[in-house]
């Protein structure tokens, strides 16, 4: 899991964010796979570039679970540079034979229509391009909910982890069986 602080549970007790949950999961579904949690609050898709290399001599993986561009998207990057930045992550999983499944985010329209619409095609386009398995938005499930969101407005709480999971299930779990 390759993420930002959606993914690393920022402003959660260990144990439960959804990618804990996760692993949970493919255990009670008898699915020999682990986990490895590499994702890093505040990350941004440049970071995640960086980082890449390292952890792929690591841990090896089988699968990329890919959810970085939301902190892109939060401070008005380049969206240019963010769609290169994925497309480079994905490329270079794929050259090591590790397949890639894109978790995708949208962003408020503070920046206004042009770029919030750019950002969510951002994801699209790279699914599309990579033929990559594709959750469009990570959050669907609890964004509009203040009852499953902390009160810094932008991370679900405890009670919104387990819809973050179902949110990606769907399309991770028939890739596994």
């Amino acid at each position: 899991m390759l993420g930002d602080s959606l993914s690393a549970g920022y402003g959660l007790e260990p144990g439960q964010g959804w990618v804990v949950l996760l692993q949970q999961r493919l255990e009670q579904h008898g699915l020999p796979h682990r986990v490895v949690n590499a994702s890093i609050s505040g990350e941004t898709t440049a970071g995640g570039l960086v980082r890449l290399a390292a952890l792929l001599d690591q841990h090896r993986p089988d699968w990329l679970l890919l959810q970085l561009g939301a902190n892109d998207g939060l401070r008005g990057l380049s969206l240019a540079a963010m769609r290169d930045n994925l497309d480079r992550i994905v490329m270079r999983a794929g050259q090591r034979g590790i397949k890639v499944v894109l978790i995708g985010m949208q962003i408020p329209p503070n920046y206004g229509r042009v770029y919030t619409e750019g950002f969510s095609t951002v994801y699209r386009d790279l699914a599309a391009k990579y033929r990559l398995p594709f959750v469009p938005f990570l959050m669907a499930r609890v964004a509009l909910d203040p009852e499953l969101i902390q009160p810094d407005q932008l991370h679900p709480n405890a009670a919104g982890q387990p819809l973050l999971l179902d949110t990606v299930w769907p399309v991770l779990e028939p890739l596994l069986r």
